[in-house]
C-alpha cells in the first residue's frame, strides 16, 4: 500500500494530533539534518508540541546557531537594521510582560491568602479577575515568544533565498 495524500487541516483528536506532531517533528528534524550534512550549513529549529513542550534541533547546536544569528554585524541596508531594532523592542516588551506577570502572580498569592483568611466575596471577584488577567498575560507572552522565534528564523531563511520582487501595479 502506498502513501495517501491527506488534507492539511488541524487534527481534531488530541491523541491523533500528538502522534502526528511526533512523527512530523521527527521527519522535519531528519530533513534539517540532511540539509546540514549535504550543504554544510548551520541550522536550528525550535517547535512547541500541542502540550507546549519545546523541542529543538540544531547543527552544530541551537545555541551556537542562535548566538551566531544574534551576533551578526548589521549590514548598511536600513531594512535589516529596522528589523533588528523591532526585534530588540519586542524582546524588551517581552521582559516587561514577564515582570508584569510576576507582579500579578504576587498579587494573586496575596489575594489567595486573604481569601483563606475569610476576607469576603469581594476578594473572590478580584481573585477571579486577576486570574483571568494572568492567563491572558501568559497567553500573550507565549504568542510573543513564538512570533519572535518564527521571525528570527524566517528572516534568516529570506536572506539566503533571493527571489525577484513582484512588480507593483499602478492603480488609478
Amino acid at each position: 500500500m502506498g502513501r495517501r495524500k491527506i488534507p492539511i487541516t488541524r487534527v481534531k483528536n488530541d491523541n491523533t494530533r500528538q502522534v502526528t506532531f511526533s512523527k512530523r517533528r521527527t521527519g522535519l528534524f531528519k530533513k534539517a539534518n540532511e540539509l546540514s550534512i549535504l550543504c554544510g550549513v548551520k541550522i536550528a529549529i525550535v517547535v512547541f508540541s500541542p502540550g507546549d513542550k519545546p523541542y529543538s534541533f540544531g547543527h552544530p547546536s541551537v545555541d551556537v546557531v542562535a548566538e551566531q544569528f544574534l551576533q551578526q554585524e548589521p549590514d548598511c541596508e536600513s531594512k535589516k537594521v529596522q528589523k533588528g531594532v523591532k526585534n530588540l523592542k519586542k524582546i524588551d516588551k517581552f521582559g516587561d510582560l514577564l515582570k508584569h506577570l510576576e507582579e500579578e502572580q504576587k498579587k494573586s498569592a496575596m489575594l489567595d491568602e486573604a481569601i483563606k483568611q475569610g476576607m469576603g466575596t469581594q476578594l473572590n471577584n478580584y481573585h477571579y479577575s486577576l486570574a483571568q488577567l494572568g492567563l491572558k498575560v501568559k497567553n500573550h507572552l507565549r504568542d510573543v515568544e513564538c512570533a519572535e522565534t518564527m521571525m528570527l528564523f524566517s528572516e534568516e531563511a529570506v536572506e539566503f533565498s533571493p527571489s525577484p520582487k513582484p512588480k507593483k501595479q499602478k492603480t488609478m
